[in-house]
């Protein structure tokens, strides 16, 4: 598993003022956009190429980008209007060039090892398998639950005292949605994973490893701190 997919198309809304003129993924974090360490990590990983879905001032992204990043090959998948999650990544799939690919949130940083997670889909022969991680008190997130290592729900938010999480982090086949008849724009949360969970084979697997979500303000200073202690 050598490409990628990140999601960098998002409004970034609960971070206004800061999000009015430069894209969420592109916010900076100890003076370097946010994406870069997303990038960086793959690099690091041996991954060679990346799908960028874009769609919100996406152009600034390819302009500091460009088209290759320190070797690494970068494709940018733009969004005519707001696709969803969902249309995001059917439209980034499209670009895919393997059978199994890395799917990334691109406000999202979690310190995955995503070989031992590709290990662990294809041995499950997994249609999609989702990093979980496992995590106390706390409401800002859905809880998971998983039976015999599958993923059987994801339920609403709501104060769960020991639960685990879904960090946005996925490996999916790149027929995964060839089988059904999604409309152009669709939420992948909702209209694939919670309606369609019984249709697929959805692998859980637990990382209980560093994770940090920049969507919100306090989360996003926490990151300034964190993010390069980490790395």
């Amino acid at each position: 598993m050598k490409e990628a997919i990140i999601l960098a198309g998002g409004l970034g809304a609960r971070l206004y003022p800061l999000t009015l003129t430069v894209p969420k993924p592109m916010v900076p974090v100890s003076d370097k956009p946010f994406l870069e360490y997303l990038l960086n990590r793959l690099i690091e990983h041996g991954f060679s190429r990346v799908i960028l879905s874009v769609g919100y001032l996406g152009g600034q992204i390819e302009a500091y980008f460009g088209e290759k990043w320190q070797g690494l090959d970068l494709i940018y998948a733009y969004e005519k209007s707001p696709l969803g999650t969902g249309g995001a990544i059917a439209l980034a799939l499209s670009f895919a060039k393997t059978k199994h690919i890395l799917v990334l949130n691109g406000d999202t940083f979690c310190a995955i090892d995503w070989q031992a997670m590709e290990s662990a889909h294809i041995k499950k022969q997994a249609d999609m398998t989702i990093a979980l991680k496992p995590m106390k008190d706390f409401d800002r997130y859905g809880n998971v639950k998983v039976v015999d290592g599958r993923i059987v729900s994801f339920d609403e938010k709501q104060h769960v005292v020991l639960g685990q999480i879904n960090t946005g982090v996925y490996i999916l086949k790149k027929t995964l949605f060839a089988s059904f008849s999604m409309p152009e724009r669709f939420s992948f949360e909702v209209d694939f994973l919670q309606c369609k969970l019984s249709d697929v084979l959805v692998n859980a697997f637990m990382s209980d490893t560093y994770f940090i979500d920049i969507g919100i303000p306090e989360d996003y200073q926490r990151a300034q701190v964190e993010l390069v202690s980490e790395l």
